[in-house]
């Protein structure tokens, strides 16, 4: 199962769809904030388009088929849920008509799940 779940998750990379290898190339090599996604990652018994372990964000591009699987994909995200993911879906033509808007989205996310860094102390002599 897991092999067939490997070589399953190398046949989607190399086919991936216009609107992933269009968010691929935002997400990529730590471009986006710095964090480090993978793309088509098997978690458990399904694959991930997107995922970032650091923050425990998965994220999903959906084509026009989902719209006929909402039960399977409530099933897939309650899964992922459980394993401490937060899913975040976006539709095909909002990520390649909307890139931006879509990147706007996930800074955003990550902004509040991130906590913000504490402020420096002040230097001797410095300040009351």
């Amino acid at each position: 199962m897991h092999r067939l779940l490997r070589e399953r998750a190398r046949a989607l990379r190399r086919e991936m769809t216009e609107a992933e290898r269009c968010l691929w190339q935002r997400l990529r090599a730590h471009r986006f904030m710095g964090l480090k996604f993978r793309r088509q990652k098997p978690l458990g018994r399904y694959i991930a388009d997107f995922v970032c372990f650091e923050i425990g964000l998965v994220v999903e591009l959906d084509g026009g088929q989902h719209s006929e699987q909402l039960a399977y994909d409530q099933r897939r995200d309650a899964w992922l849920r459980s394993r401490g993911f937060e899913v975040l879906r976006f539709w095909n033509h909002e990520v390649l008509q909307y890139t931006d808007v879509v990147l706007e989205q996930l800074r955003l996310w990550v902004e509040q799940k991130r906590p913000s860094p504490p402020a420096p102390l002040p230097r001797a002599g410095e300040g009351g």
